[in-house]
């Protein structure tokens, strides 16, 4: 129908006579056989021939070889080649028309098409460019990892003094009747001798208070405040005022630590230069695929990211569930900060650009609840990224300088980097993925003959690569960790597909967020005490 209309307006169409099929690559030899052989043996209604050859769609190296071979080989049978318009017998002219006055398509056409052709090139590159610097960064993490793991079994921890001095032990709780009975026994359950165990209700509205006056009223290491809400920092500030400890142990009240945790935090304070020690945060409730996608991130990105900036002294988060902290330290920088989402990033920092050290101790353990359902998650992630966000904007008199060493060369600004500006671009590289996947698919599914198979291939060779190094370094993060079994690395895979697009997702709003300016609660998470740990 669209021929038949064109007809009636005037226009002619121009078949071809001749395919030798080029656009399946084959050697030029077999290409100029072919053509040759459908020129020998026309049609004898048909007055001259045209030959279908392919100039684009992807490598045409074997057509340009065979044009010239084709060429010579006809006219020495006697063909002549001459312009489409005179084999149908029309001039110029004719067969090409003048555009009609004030025609607006000479002008727009060139910019538009080399428009969609940059933007197409853009894609591209910024695919190729995304995957490359996201396996570059999982190869560097994979080896500072596994740098700072042979360190680790090299090296003798510290002793404990004899005796053993008082430390204190902070638990702020919101609302954490489910779970605060659980956290506080668990503390208490820990081999370190000398506790003091402060809890911090932070204007609690359930019976999270009583739950501690009914356990542990009797126990004179368990200390409890009443404040009115403000926050977890502040709760953790009125907490450290009333702390007697050298030593402050946070403790978020979902997690549950390993009985010899505590004494492996607090043994690396004896070196003055330690500011603060991370613990090692795992998932406490693999109940479902969501709590699972986060145990294997927690340790193929979160744990192996602070490995490897232990290798190179540059931790920029002692996570706010299990950390110790050098009380002196806390009061020359006035506390845990109330100015962002992310106190226990904000405070680590501010350690590093204070001069102190940040150690990590990954056989220091706390069995975390991470949220089970989507809602939490996001809930959850939104926090955490735009504190990050609150964090890096505080502290961006660090970037790129180099008197802060590692911390201001390579832990902030692959935070940037990774955590926002390719998070940001993330979309449009799983968008070119579909999109290659899409096209390949319609075109075979239309028996295009011009559909070249080279640009898919291209782009899955990329994302394979990416997914098997990716693979490799969970697998590898897995197996420095103790407890951990491998059946999680397959998840992976899967993880790859609707879990990091909603981490994605969960940053654009947090960017989006910053950029409106309102303000943001601290987005308190609702327990469920599905934690499964032996103290």
């Amino acid at each position: 129908m669209p021929i038949e209309i064109a007809q009636s307006m005037g226009y002619l169409s121009v078949g071809l006579h001749v395919d030798p099929d080029d656009w399946q690559r084959p050697d030029a030899n077999v290409i100029v056989d072919r053509a040759v052989d459908q020129v020998t043996n026309p049609n004898p209604d048909i007055r001259g021939h045209i030959i279908l050859l392919h100039d684009s769609g992807g490598d045409r190296s074997q057509t340009v070889a065979a044009l010239p071979k084709l060429i010579d080989k006809l006219r020495g049978m006697g063909y002549d080649f001459v312009a489409v318009s005179e084999l149908a017998g029309l001039t110029h002219d004719q067969a090409m028309p003048p555009l009609p006055p004030r025609s607006y398509a000479r002008l727009l056409s060139l910019p538009v098409f080399m428009t969609l052709n940059w933007i197409s090139q853009f894609l591209t590159l910024l695919f190729i460019l995304a995957i490359c610097l996201g396996v570059a960064r999982v190869l560097f993490l994979s080896a500072a990892g596994l740098g700072n793991r042979r360190a680790e079994a090299r090296r003798r921890p510290p002793p404990l003094p004899d005796p053993p001095p008082l430390q204190t032990v902070l638990i702020p709780a919101h609302n954490e009747a489910k779970v605060i009975v659980g956290a506080v026994r668990h503390i208490l359950a820990s081999d370190y001798p000398n506790l003091e165990v402060i809890v911090i209700d932070d204007g609690s509205t359930d019976d999270t208070s009583e739950l501690v006056k009914t356990h542990y009223a009797d126990d004179a290491r368990v200390k409890l405040l009443r404040i009115a809400n403000g926050g977890k920092a502040a709760a953790l500030n009125c907490g450290l005022g009333q702390a007697r400890g050298q030593v402050v142990v946070a403790v978020d009240a979902d997690t549950h630590f390993e009985q010899d945790a505590i004494s492996k935090l607090v043994r690396w304070f004896v070196d003055p230069a330690v500011g603060a020690v991370a613990g090692n945060a795992k998932v406490g409730n693999r109940i479902n695929m969501i709590t699972r996608w986060q145990a294997l991130e927690y340790v193929t990105s979160q744990n192996l990211e602070r490995r490897a900036f232990a290798a190179l002294g540059c931790i920029t988060v002692v996570p706010g569930a299990i950390g110790a902290w050098k009380r002196e330290a806390l009061d020359q920088l006035g506390g845990f900060p109330l100015n962002t989402l992310a106190e226990d990033q904000d405070l680590t920092l501010g350690l590093l650009t204070a001069g102190y050290t940040v150690l990590y101790d990954s056989s220091a353990i706390g069995w975390t609840e991470a949220p089970d359902t989507v809602e939490g998650l996001v809930k959850q992630r939104f926090r955490w990224a735009f504190g990050t966000l609150q964090c890096l904007w505080k502290h961006r008199k660090v970037t790129l300088r180099p008197r802060y060493g590692t911390l201001g060369l390579i832990a902030v600004p692959q935070t940037w980097l990774f955590q926002f500006l390719l998070t940001v671009i993330a979309p449009l590289v799983d968008l070119a993925l579909v999109w290659q996947i899409a096209a390949a698919s319609l075109q075979i599914l239309q028996h295009q003959d011009q559909y070249d198979p080279d640009s898919l291939q291209r782009v899955m060779v990329y994302y394979l690569v990416f997914l098997l190094v990716d693979l490799g370094s969970a697998t590898l993060a897995l197996m420095m960790e103790r407890r951990e079994k491998l059946k999680l690395a397959p998840l992976l895979v899967l993880q790859r597909f609707g879990y990091r697009q909603l981490m994605y997702w969960v940053v654009l709003k947090a960017l989006f967020t910053a950029v409106i300016g309102p303000l943001v609660s601290w987005g308190k998470l609702d327990r469920k005490s599905t934690v499964k740990v032996t103290a």
